[in-house]
């Protein structure tokens, strides 16, 4: 397995499916596999990859469906954050756009 195949395989994994089969991945899970630490930094990513959306005249809101993501704080609080249902063209724009230095965004979507 080459190292192109390994990469498509790990995006192939975190795919979701939803009740109309349609599929989709969670903007903070692609921010592991695509090596960004900060959220703020991959946030970045994702409003630029929205306006070459915007610019393609495809509906961002079909591509980057906002949803709301529990996450429980260390001191045991509970607060909710912004995560994204992303399409597959989505994904492709965000690796469009993404820091090319970083190797994981050399694989085809």
């Amino acid at each position: 397995m080459n190292k192109l195949e390994i990469n498509s395989a790990i995006f192939e994994n975190i795919k979701h499916i939803d009740k109309y089969g349609k599929e989709y991945w969670k903007a903070r899970e692609l921010q592991e596999v695509l090596g960004y630490e900060k959220w703020d930094n991959f946030f970045k990513v994702i409003k630029q990859a929205m306006i070459a959306c915007q610019i393609s005249n495809v509906d961002t809101n079909e591509q980057f469906p906002e949803v709301g993501k529990l996450s429980i704080n260390v001191n045991g609080g509970k607060r909710t954050i912004i995560d994204y249902h992303l399409t597959r063209y989505a994904c492709y724009l965000i690796a469009q756009n993404g820091d090319s230095r970083k190797k994981q965004l050399h694989f085809p979507i």
